[in-house]
């Protein structure tokens, strides 16, 4: 039988707040067993559960596996606004004149996320 992912889990400077913010990103809720302070914060959401441990080294390089978004509801672009508006800073814009590529992002710790294009927007052609 093979393994299961229960939880991704990101290094951070403070759990509870950067899980705040991905539970927004994901439309999840942070357990109400997590609180301000704790060493960790769980977020779950219908399609991913992350798991946010305290840690004391600071982030010092670029993460080597990190979420790619795709918007069920919205375009590529509106997405990339939202999460703007969240709190997260573009690191790299790969947005192509056909409509293709991607956004990188940093969330509140540094740490990198795409957005891809909206299943709508991939529908479309």
């Amino acid at each position: 039988m093979s393994s299961l992912v229960r939880h991704i889990t990101f290094d951070c400077a403070d759990p509870y707040t950067l899980a705040g913010f991905w539970a927004a990103v994901l439309d999840g809720k942070v357990s109400d067993e997590d609180a301000p302070g704790d060493p960790e914060a769980l977020v779950t959401s219908a399609n991913a559960a992350l798991l946010f441990v305290r840690v004391e080294d600071a982030k010092t390089v670029k993460n080597r596996v990190h979420l790619d978004l795709q918007p069920q509801d919205r375009t590529r672009d509106e997405e990339v606004e939202r999460l703007l508006g969240l709190g997260a800073k573009i690191a790299g814009d790969h947005r192509r004149p056909d409509g293709r590529g991607w956004v990188t992002l940093h969330d509140p710790e540094g740490n990198e996320l795409c957005v891809e294009r909206g299943a709508g927007e991939i529908a479309a052609g």
